[in-house]
């Protein structure tokens, strides 16, 4: 076997005859002579040291060992495609990779919604999505890891950042419904809350300087994970705020209920933390990132998996 001297023309061609069924169809295809095809296919079956097609009837078919080798020859051809193509948004500016970061908190039907579009648009751009919380979301893009990012407004300032508002999330308050506070109705005066645990997302990264944002329990415990601090309400552990997208569901099936802390006020048991999608001041975006943000800004929605014709409709989505 010989596998220096492979070529991708040698694929294409094995590709073709396996496709039309025939080296004269083959021929015709790809606008060259049959002999040339005949050979390509020769050479190509002299190299690996097996046959791929079988000429013993009026068709060409494909042996066994050609039926296992073609789709590997599809990939390869398909492969040198993406690079190729790659390549050649790299060189007209495109971004040889995007990275961006998103808060645990922001509601992940947006960001599924703009990188489905976005991969539509950018197909060469290879993505890295990362999920952080509070001023590590933050610190993500000012270190240079990721390009944009959405992050918690009030973990931004003072960074060096470029913000746009994109998102106010609804924060409520809840308590599993075998929590002793979920037997109150009504606002629940400070003192009482003093008397029960309050779950508190913490920030690892500094960047808040240890300030609290809703904290009204002496008595809390820290968690630095949003999904860790979901299951710990979840089993009756104590009361937090949530954001009200990711708890919709429990609260419809009785697992949490919504409590109203009396330092809420009028509030209802809720408040608001605005989201900002950010980067960095002195750096310029790409065109991928550039048209990310602007599609996140703008407050956009993708067609959904389930929509009819939706591919049409992402392919107009992405132009």
């Amino acid at each position: 076997m010989n596998l220096s001297g492979l070529s991708l023309d040698q694929f294409l061609v094995f590709v073709t005859v396996a496709e039309t069924g025939s080296f004269s169809a083959a021929s015709r295809q790809l606008n060259r002579a049959q002999s040339a095809v005949t050979y390509a296919v020769q050479k190509l079956e002299d190299q690996l040291g097996v046959a791929l097609f079988d000429r013993s009837a009026y068709r060409p078919s494909l042996t066994e060992a050609g039926s296992a080798l073609l789709p590997r020859a599809i990939r390869i051809i398909s492969d040198v495609g993406a690079f190729s193509d790659q390549a050649r948004g790299i060189t007209e500016g495109l971004e040889a990779e995007l990275a961006i970061v998103v808060d645990a908190m922001f509601p992940m039907d947006r960001i599924v919604d703009a990188l489905r579009v976005f991969g539509a648009r950018y197909p060469t751009v290879p993505t890295r999505i990362f999920v952080a919380s509070m001023g590590a979301t933050a610190n993500l893009v000012v270190d240079g890891t990721c390009t944009i990012g959405i992050a918690l407004s009030f973990t931004t300032q003072g960074a060096g950042l470029e913000e746009h508002g994109i998102e106010t999330l609804r924060m409520v308050a809840v308590v599993s419904q075998c929590h002793p506070l979920a037997a109150i109705d009504g606002p629940i005066p400070s003192d009482e809350l003093q008397n029960h645990v309050q779950l508190v997302l913490t920030d690892p990264s500094g960047r808040t300087d240890k300030r609290d944002y809703g904290v009204l329990s002496r008595r809390n415990w820290r968690i630095g994970d949003l999904g860790a601090k979901h299951a710990m309400l979840l089993g009756g552990l104590g009361w937090g705020g949530m954001p009200l997208h990711m708890v919709e569901k429990d609260i419809a099936d009785g697992r949490l209920r919504i409590i109203k802390p009396d330092e809420w006020g009028a509030r209802g048991g809720d408040s608001a933390l605005s989201m900002s999608l950010i980067h960095r001041a002195d750096r310029t975006l790409g065109p991928g990132a550039r048209w990310l943000s602007d599609w996140l800004i703008s407050g956009k929605r993708g067609p959904q998996r389930g929509d009819v014709d939706g591919h049409r409709a992402l392919t107009q989505a992405a132009e």
